[in-house]
């Protein structure tokens, strides 16, 4: 019997593995490009899940601008991933996706907080349609909606956590539009 960690789980780790991590208060310009590995899960049920590995980068687009309390930055992100899902009838495939998304970015304090919070829309193309026991999709290309919130730390916030939570759908061009949702977990490298 496989046990399958619980989102709440999940999200109480991330928030303890970052409040272990000390960042110094000042002003984070998140205008530095970025590598990133990310990791994530869309669980299906009694049928299985779908994981998903991706490694992007990350282009600083915009300079900082003040809003309310904080600053808003934005980025385009752009992804190749590879989902691993359970196929007809029995056994795994594999899917490579290729995609942009366009994020903004807000972060606290005037923007001297490490902390952040971010969201995104963007297009994404697979390499063949995804078909699972329970979902199909009738469209390589889909539609992605992205949000997160995050961490910066390390020398001059080089390095960051966040837990990203992502949907992908065709916004109805053709049924069947079943969508998919993942949890993901990003560090980045900024550089």
């Amino acid at each position: 019997m496989k046990v399958q960690p619980s989102a709440p789980l999940v999200a109480a780790v991330f928030a303890g593995v970052l409040g272990l991590l000390g960042t110094e208060a000042h002003a984070f310009e998140d205008s530095a490009r970025g590598i990133y590995f990310e990791g994530g899960r869309a669980p299906h049920g009694d049928k299985g899940a779908t994981n998903a590995t991706t490694v992007g980068v990350t282009l600083p687009w915009s300079l900082r601008q003040p809003v309310h309390e904080g600053a808003l930055t934005s980025y385009w992100d752009l992804f190749v991933s590879q989902w691993h899902a359970p196929a007809l009838g029995s056994g795994s495939r594999n899917y490579t996706q290729l995609g942009a998304i366009y994020t903004w970015r807000y972060r606290f304090d005037g923007g001297r907080s490490s902390w952040f919070a971010e969201g995104g829309v963007g297009g994404t193309v697979m390499d063949h349609l995804y078909r699972t026991p329970d979902r199909t999709f009738s469209t390589a290309f889909q539609f992605t909606e992205v949000l997160g919130v995050g961490r910066s730390f390390g020398e001059n916030g080089r390095h960051e956590l966040a837990l990203r939570l992502q949907h992908f759908s065709n916004a109805g061009l053709k049924k069947p539009n079943p969508g998919e949702n993942f949890v993901r977990l990003r560090y980045t490298y900024h550089f």
